[in-house]
């Protein structure tokens, strides 16, 4: 890019900036899945009521330059009554080339973009692996990324206040 002395507009920095940022997917696999029936035979024999909790995690870290793995955990418990009737656990993971984005906008392409991305690819393992697990399909609900990081992000704010004041 040549360099010139006339200084530029917001508007002009703001295109300029757009134009490097670059953003692509190197690729979407599953780095782990583990399954999980610690009442099976016996729990085929009841009428299931089943009560669900879904933890999810994300983390990104760099693994080379302008690359970046991120990695979104589900752990999916299925309780009838007191009993597991089954625990999924999955692990997302993608290879994303992220490039020209300040700090904060590559914290949020890593907090929340990427993690969306993964979300339809967990979803269909933990619904493959129930129905695998001789349970009947599980369809977990989309989930807001977006609202999760700015939770996040309120937190972190809040929790470097405290530390602050104490």
């Amino acid at each position: 890019m040549a360099e010139n002395d006339t200084p530029q507009t917001s508007d002009q920095q703001t295109s300029g900036e757009s134009a490097e940022q670059q953003f692509a997917v190197q690729k979407i696999y599953t780095k782990d899945i583990s399954f999980e029936s610690p009442n099976a035979p016996g729990i085929f024999t009841e009428q299931l009521q089943p009560q669900i909790n879904l933890e999810l995690n994300s983390n990104g870290k760099r693994v080379a330059d302008d690359v970046y793995e991120v990695v979104l955990s589900l752990t999916v418990t299925v309780k009838h009554e007191e009993k597991t009737a089954y625990l999924i656990e999955v692990q997302q993971s993608g290879v994303f080339y992220i490039k020209g984005f300040n700090r904060d906008e590559l914290g949020h392409m890593l907090g929340s973009f990427c993690p969306e991305m993964l979300f339809p690819y967990a979803r269909e393992v933990v619904s493959d692996i129930a129905t695998r697990g001789g349970f009947p399909q599980l369809l977990l609900a989309p989930v807001n990324f977006e609202a999760l990081y700015a939770k996040h992000l309120a937190d972190q704010q809040q929790a470097d206040t405290d530390s602050a004041s104490q």
